[in-house]
């Protein structure tokens, strides 16, 4: 499976912190109904064990809804269960390292902060880049903030598709206009709501509107 900037329009990250009583699975189910296009399954604290069989339940899910689905840092775990992908930041493993052991046909996103950084990451095989934090967020304790300059300066170095991250929500995201992303991924703007599909839904709208200004 290859990346299509299509698929990283709204781009969810899952976060169990914001569960309060339900499963993984249910939530993400429910962002996928509201038109999540990509998911992504980010574990901080799991076992291999656990984090293996959710991710599996999770892919086969994705699956079903037509969506891609990847894994946060675990080059391993994604290898073992399938994932159509992996995401990595500038601390992991470096791309080149991960398309080795991927295989040509799998999806790589690399974090990256700085024009620099993205030049790399596409250099070495990412195929797409996830950038921010582009406002402040309470996800990420070390998120350094990306100005929208450089965010539109990274959209112009690249020539692959680039979404923003950190601290995106439907109140701020029109803001993100004319900086060329073709997406953007959030946790808690999803996760974090009550009516997570409709939330989802209205996030999507939002995003559309967005991207084509």
């Amino acid at each position: 499976m290859k990346c299509d900037k299509n698929d990283l329009l709204l781009y969810a990250v899952t976060d169990r912190h914001w569960l309060d009583g339900r499963t993984l699975y249910e939530v993400v189910k429910e962002s996928l109904e509201g038109g999540a296009t990509f998911v992504q399954l980010r574990e901080k604290t799991l076992d291999d064990e656990t984090f293996l069989q959710e991710a599996k339940e999770l892919q086969q899910l994705c699956r079903e809804y037509k969506v891609p689905f990847v894994v946060n840092d675990n080059v391993d775990i994604a290898i073992e269960m399938d994932a159509d992908g992996v995401h990595v930041g500038q601390s992991d493993m470096e791309a080149g390292d991960v398309r080795a052991k991927l295989g040509p046909d799998k999806i790589i996103g690399v974090s990256a902060g700085t024009v620099e950084e993205a030049i790399l990451a596409e250099k070495r095989g990412a195929d797409y880049l996830g950038v921010g934090a582009v406002f402040p967020t309470g996800s990420k304790d070390d998120a350094i903030e990306v100005p929208h300059d450089t965010l539109k300066a990274i959209c112009e170095a690249v020539s692959i598709p680039v979404i923003a991250i950190g601290g995106i929500t439907r109140e701020n995201v029109s803001e993100l206009a004319g900086t060329g992303i073709c997406g953007i991924a959030v946790i808690s703007a999803i996760y974090a709501q009550k009516n997570i599909k409709e939330a989802t839904k209205e996030l999507k709208d939002a995003t559309a509107s967005m991207v084509s200004i």
